[in-house]
């Protein structure tokens, strides 16, 4: 009995041998026309080897940023509660009303609304309306531009982290990260491309599959850094080994794992660890220098936040950012927020403790972070964003309480720098929040913004897997934010 697709030829589908006798001899001609003719979007193109994958790429197009800095407020801040007002909330609070939400608790019609716990001021010559949980990130909204009508297709905390990171709610794809330094490279042979800080409490649900490379090679996958004093892990040489007799030691472990990787040459786990060999001994001279922030003015540390305890870990994490974008690093990701208990925005319970306490740890240091990234004229390449996996519900998710449940249909993000047209607005939920009705935007909306901001056609930039060409946007595309960027 034949059991052969009816697709199938030679035991193969379709797709797959024509895919496999394209890059047979026969199709090399034809290959090189395809790239020539931007078939294949990516620089690495139809799985060509570089010797460097992380070498300098020329952009699409001319860029606006050359680096991002994305801070992630894992838990979904309340946008009622922090840069969206919404006046009818205050005179609805405590009242159970009809209204549609989605969320961990499921469909609901009513709730008891929960009316906006700081009072909102107008800021700036935009003036923006900004709640008091933010009185330092309130002299910086010209700066910043609001998109209060973002949508996901989540409200469960895996899928929709996995969603803002990588595009996708399930896992198993590269992240925002890896595409930007897959299409870009990096501009410092000496420091990662892609770096993440994690909260001192932990790191997100999902774990690492949030600066995951997915199915692109490791290389490009995020490389963690601590907040601390010690933000990198043994980059001292051993005792009594010298710059020389380090140098030999390596070369003859990298004849060694040649060897070992030459009949393995498709493992790109295999070949990033022997990478991460190479880029540990530049990090030794390098990363030192590049974490020192003992180099930094106190007016400086002041600034950030360094001399309270309260805003100190971020703080830090904020300051080295900066000094990771003056020295190339192309995209840092900084967490606010970790995966246990209260440690994160998560606010079902007590709504003014939780976001308290995570808006006092992270509101000046943000703010030093755009006030010194435009004093140092890099703010004009660097592009900050803001925001968290979703938002939350105008109402109350438990019978008593302040707590707030889960809301993917209309949530508030924002942007600053590179590219972007300081002090705009763009999108609003309905009256009570519940939901986007002007300029719905998607997060593969936030996603295309974020690629055109760096020279990266989001239609374009793609990698060649599971007999597609992938995308950050999906296979579909989706448009940038025009009203946002200059």
């Amino acid at each position: 009995m034949n059991n052969k697709p009816l697709n199938s030829f030679c035991g193969r589908t379709r797709r797959e041998f024509l895919w496999q006798a394209g890059a047979g001899f026969t199709g090399l001609g034809m290959l090189d026309m395809l790239s020539r003719d931007g078939f294949f979007s990516s620089r690495a193109d139809a799985g060509v080897v570089r010797a460097n994958p992380l070498a300098p790429k020329e952009p699409h197009f001319p860029a606006k940023a050359k680096s991002v800095i994305f801070l992630f407020m894992y838990g979904g801040p309340s946008q009622v509660d922090t840069f969206e007002y919404k006046p009818k909330l205050y005179e609805l609070d405590g009242k159970t009303i009809p209204v549609r939400t989605f969320g961990r608790g499921g469909h609901r019609n009513q709730g008891r609304v929960v009316g906006p716990k700081w009072n909102f001021r107008q800021y700036g010559q935009s003036g923006k309306h900004v709640s008091d949980l933010f009185p330092n990130l309130a002299a910086c909204v010209d700066d910043m531009a609001f998109i209060h009508s973002m949508t996901a297709d989540s409200p469960i905390h895996g899928s929709a982290m996995l969603q803002m990171n990588t595009g996708k709610i399930l896992s198993g794809s590269p992240c925002l990260g890896s595409w930007v330094n897959y299409g870009l490279g990096s501009q410092n042979e000496n420091l990662p491309g892609f770096v993440v800080m994690l909260d001192p409490t932990g790191g997100p649900i999902s774990g690492a599959k949030n600066w995951s490379s997915g199915y692109m090679p490791a290389t490009y996958q995020g490389v963690m850094l601590r907040g601390g004093a010690n933000p990198v892990l043994d980059l001292q040489r051993p005792a009594g080994m010298t710059e020389g007799a380090q140098r030999r030691f390596l070369d003859t472990l990298n004849e060694f794992n040649q060897t070992h990787q030459r009949p393995r040459a498709d493992n790109s786990n295999l070949a990033a660890r022997i990478a991460s060999y190479e880029m540990a001994f530049s990090m030794q001279t390098s990363a030192p220098e590049a974490v020192d922030l003992a180099q930094e003015t106190q007016e400086t540390k002041t600034l950030y936040g360094l001399d309270n305890p309260n805003t100190e870990d971020f703080a830090r994490k904020c300051l080295l950012a900066r000094r990771m974008v003056e020295r190339g690093v192309r995209f840092i990701q900084i967490y606010s927020g970790g995966n246990h208990n209260d440690a994160n925005w998560d606010a079902h319970g007590d709504l003014v403790r939780n976001h308290s306490y995570h808006a006092g740890r992270t509101d000046k240091p943000i703010a030093g972070l755009l006030k010194d990234l435009k004093r140092r004229g890099l703010l004009e390449d660097t592009l900050v964003v803001w925001g968290g996996e979703f938002g939350r519900q105008p109402t109350a998710e438990y019978a008593a309480g302040t707590g707030r449940d889960h809301n993917a249909y209309g949530f508030t993000m924002w942007l600053a720098g590179g590219g972007i047209k300081g002090g705009t607005v763009v999108g609003e939920t309905d009256e009570l929040s519940a939901a986007a009705v002007t300029d719905r935007f998607h997060v593969k909306n936030l996603h295309a913004t974020i690629l055109q901001l760096m020279g990266l056609d989001p239609d374009r930039l793609s990698y060649f897997y599971g007999g597609l060409d992938q995308k950050l946007v999906g296979v579909e595309g989706a448009e940038p934010i025009q009203k946002i960027m200059k």
